[in-house]
């Protein structure tokens, strides 16, 4: 065995502890839940057995992880900069743990349309954060105010569109890839480009 291996071997382990004393079970429940004996699981947790397949799945399920996450290794690329979309006034992040997934900073000028024929929907869902200033979601027939720090979450088959209130905000999006492609529909491009309104909210607050 490799030093590597060996590592990754004693960080399963650990993984494993770690997990059933988060969820605050004891040896027994979980090896009951995971329909191993009670001192195989000590073995495996200890270090004294080895870590079979069979029984990291296991294990996995009853601690409502997969096995990827179970086995997953520390990368290299852990801090990661935006790609910047000067145009668009907007940074992204794609978030590789969830693959689809993408993070949109952007800064916002303008307040909603009034035109509800320029609300978007589509398949999705979005999740956004006030970073300053104060947002106005519109959703629907509803109108709905975000202040610094709140959040906001909604299915995008919902027509909607995002824009400012009383001077300019800044929002952080996170979409996922259903509301991306939307996005990518909307603006007639394959970049990814759109915020959480769908267009540059300095120049079309629509989504």
């Amino acid at each position: 065995m490799t030093q590597e291996d060996g590592d990754l071997d004693s960080l399963v382990r650990k993984r494993i502890r770690a997990l059933r004393v988060a969820q605050g079970w004891s040896l027994e429940e979980l090896a009951t839940r995971a329909r191993l004996s009670q001192s195989t699981l000590s073995r495996i947790e200890n270090g004294q057995r080895r870590l079979a397949l069979d029984s990291l799945v296991t294990l996995a399920r009853a601690l409502d992880t997969t096995l990827d996450q179970l086995v997953e290794t520390a990368t290299d690329d852990v801090v990661t900069s935006p790609m910047i979309d000067a145009a668009r006034g907007q940074m992204r992040w794609p978030i590789k743990g969830e693959p689809g997934m993408t993070v949109i900073r952007q800064r916002m000028t303008e307040p909603p349309p009034d035109n509800p024929s320029r609300m978007r929907a589509h398949p999705g869902r979005e999740w956004l954060v006030v970073l300053s200033g104060t947002a106005i979601l519109m959703l629907g027939h509803r109108r709905f105010r975000i202040e610094t720090n709140q959040a906001a979450e909604f299915p995008t088959m919902m027509p909607h569109a995002i824009g400012a209130e009383g001077g300019p905000c800044e929002i952080l999006g996170i979409f996922d890839r259903d509301a991306r492609r939307g996005h990518q529909r909307d603006n007639g491009t394959g970049d990814g480009g759109g915020d959480g309104s769908g267009e540059s909210a300095d120049r079309d607050p629509g989504h």
